[in-house]
């Protein structure tokens, strides 16, 4: 079987900018991310998702998400975060390896959310800007 992007992330084959690690959870920027700030978290054990996954990964993914989701709405002054997860692709999951979206929302900046569907904005970061934001984020944890 064919590894997974987030997979490939964790074994080092592809870069990533990581803001948060311990032994079980691995969180990095989205490279087409929503909002400034848009992190995916993810486990380190796969699992294809929420459906596939165990009552100990689970638990240490809970664990660490209000961490992660409070440093990145601190870092940028957001207005509040959406935390989400796709399961099986008629639900919108993508990349089959069990991750969780967390998106800061700002007053000023509306998201578009139809039927369910993230409208992703065209702008593409670049180095510098990822490498920002990491910084920022990585300072509140």
């Amino acid at each position: 079987m064919e590894k997974t992007i987030f997979e490939k992330i964790l074994d080092n084959e592809l870069p990533s900018y990581k803001i948060y690690e311990d032994d079980f959870v691995y969180a990095f920027l989205d490279i087409f991310p929503v909002t400034k700030g848009h992190t995916l978290v993810i486990p380190k054990k796969h699992c294809k998702n929420i459906l596939d996954c165990d009552s100990e990964t689970a638990s240490h993914i809970g664990a660490a998400l209000p961490k992660i989701a409070n440093a990145v709405k601190d870092s940028f002054g957001a207005d509040g975060v959406n935390i989400f997860q796709n399961n099986e692709e008629f639900a919108g999951q993508v990349v089959f390896h069990l991750h969780f979206h967390i998106v800061p929302r700002y007053k000023d900046k509306d998201l578009h959310f139809d039927n369910l569907e993230i409208k992703y904005p065209s702008e593409k970061l670049s180095d510098e800007q990822f490498i920002e934001i990491q910084k920022r984020i990585v300072s509140k944890l």
